[in-house]
């Protein structure tokens, strides 16, 4: 058992114990009172851009057959970015509908298993890493029997884990991460299995003996989340992350990439909307400073030289981490690896969360 004080990192740090806001409701408030009414269009992806000279703009084709023109574009179109794609000279099948969140919570079933099998392909001409995990997660409508004590918790098996924290509301997010090929799908719900993600996850962290397929019995706090979420309510997809764009940048001319488009990253440290806020943030400081468009591609330049260093960290971190947590019972067998291991974990975790914690925009 390992246990890490996340809360004196986030006094440190001046920050309250936990906020938690639902996206949705960040998104509403946006919608409401930040910009207005009618600059939200949906359903139009980026087919392709052009730019018209420096500080002359760009015109842009969306996938609805509409054009639009602008002083400048920023692709926060998750990790099938077809921004990216045309900025960095990628291969036609790249981009594509990126879900939002760790198990893609916007994402209806058929999209998902739709998903499933595009996204080895976009991988491929995206050069992006299939991470080996797929995640199934949800928001559980409960209140977790050990909410006073821990916030956040992590239980470790072979070839999987499992994820919670604490959702506000006396509710539980949890994700639960199995390594095994990408692409794969769960069989459709039938009168005989009317729950067939649900039925996978509670063989998977089965509590009972004599375990789950690797022989693992696994803690009562998996059964208690699992069995307290509805069917509906779990989504899946394999999860992908990419190594960080040092070479080819995040920016082009008047045109620049943001969140998950520049640097997406593992779930386990709940950085990446927290990093795409902190480029918004750092996008908004540089170009409030322009006085004429010839100056927004060196203020996009700026934007992308400030933000680097802060997610290639973030990024290399989670991915090492995930990559790790899926094998640290077979490290603590090994003599002198295993304690050694746990000792560099125990020591540098606050240092890692007061870095997380103390935002760098």
């Amino acid at each position: 058992l390992v246990r890490f004080d996340t809360l004196q990192p986030a006094l440190d740090a001046g920050l309250p114990a936990t906020v938690v806001v639902d996206r949705p409701v960040i998104q509403q408030i946006l919608l409401n009172h930040g910009i207005p009414d009618g600059t939200v269009r949906i359903k139009s992806r980026i087919s392709r851009y052009e730019e018209l000279g420096q500080g002359k703009g760009l015109k842009i084709y969306l996938e609805d057959g509409s054009i639009a023109y602008a002083d400048v574009l920023v692709g926060a179109d998750g990790i099938w970015s077809s921004v990216r794609r045309q900025m960095h000279g990628l291969d036609r099948n790249a981009d594509g509908f990126a879900a939002s969140g760790a198990a893609g919570g916007a994402l209806t079933e058929s999209e998902a298993r739709k998903m499933a099998k595009d996204s080895v392909l976009m991988a491929e001409g995206a050069n992006r890493r299939y991470s080996g995990f797929t995640c199934y997660a949800a928001l559980a409508e409960h209140k977790a029997s050990n909410i006073e004590e821990v916030s956040y918790q992590i239980l470790l098996g072979k070839d999987k884990y499992f994820v919670s924290t604490d959702g506000g509301g006396e509710r539980q997010q949890w994700f639960a991460l199995i390594r095994e090929p990408a692409g794969g799908v769960d069989p459709e719900a039938t009168e005989d299995n009317p729950t067939p993600k649900l039925t996978r996850l509670l063989n998977e962290f089965n509590k009972d003996e004599p375990g789950d397929q690797n022989g693992d019995v696994w803690d009562d706090f998996a059964h208690e989340l699992l069995t307290a979420t509805k069917e509906e309510d779990i989504k899946r997809r394999d999860l992908y992350d990419g190594s960080p764009l040092i070479t080819q940048g995040w920016t082009k001319g008047q045109v620049a990439i943001c969140g998950d488009a520049a640097h997406p990253m593992m779930p386990n440290l709940g950085q990446g909307g927290c990093q795409a806020t902190e480029d918004g943030y750092r996008l908004i400081e540089e170009l409030s400073n322009v006085k004429h468009t010839k100056e927004i591609e060196g203020a996009l330049k700026t934007y992308y030289l400030k933000r680097i260093p802060r997610t290639a960290i973030i990024q290399i971190i989670a991915q090492l981490g995930s990559d790790l947590l899926v094998d640290f019972d077979l490290m603590m067998t090994i003599p002198l690896v295993g304690p050694f291991f746990l000792l560099a974990t125990q020591l540098s975790m606050p240092f890692i969360l007061r870095f997380l914690y103390t935002p760098e925009f």
